[in-house]
């Protein structure tokens, strides 16, 4: 059964083919949380930095979380992913357990209670976006594979192999692509 999809969805997982060209989203795997005729939104879920919450989330409470690289659009907002929807007010739902956004101030009560740690939620500087008919466009392109998003769980999958992982998982000629170096010529 292949993990392909035809078509992508709210909460489908975008997979950058091996030479897609565009440093934004080299080995990316994008996780949407919008997909409908006016657009798409989503998250790239592989592109931790070297930034913690509390460094830059001044009057949050402590929670030991890096934040990852979301995508070239808005690079200065804080987005976040989580699958505790039902206990944060105005999360817009993805698929299954996952949400994004909410209120900030219950987010904030949620972690100094312990009812959100680490494990519940991830962070995102920007986040990727495309106009109407653009991810279209990019798709027959053949910029992306399609995947449902239960090809990974962004919680407790290592963003550093995910890409590779997924890769495997497909099959076909990508396994070659998966261990391959970034740049060919220094194979």
């Amino acid at each position: 059964m292949s993990l392909l999809i035809d078509n992508p969805n709210k909460g489908s997982l975008l997979v950058a083919e091996p030479f897609l060209g565009d440093s934004n989203f080299d080995r990316t795997v994008v996780l949407l949380s919008e997909h409908n005729e006016q657009g798409s939104i989503g998250f790239v879920i592989n592109r931790p930095l070297e930034i913690k919450l509390n460094d830059i989330a001044i009057g949050f409470p402590e929670l030991d979380t890096v934040i990852y690289h979301g995508g070239p659009v808005q690079e200065d907002s804080l987005f976040f992913v989580h699958n505790k929807g039902e206990l944060i007010p105005g999360s817009d739902h993805i698929l299954g357990d996952l949400y994004w956004g909410g209120e900030l101030e219950a987010l904030k009560e949620l972690i100094k209670c312990g009812l959100i740690t680490s494990d519940n939620i991830r962070f995102y500087l920007g986040y990727s976006g495309w106009g109407m008919g653009q991810l279209s466009n990019e798709i027959q392109e053949k910029s992306w594979l399609i995947l449902g998003n239960s090809a990974v769980n962004l919680f407790y999958d290592n963003p550093s192999d995910m890409w590779g992982k997924v890769l495997m998982e497909i099959g076909g000629n990508y396994p070659l692509w998966a261990n391959s170096p970034a740049d060919p010529n220094l194979n």
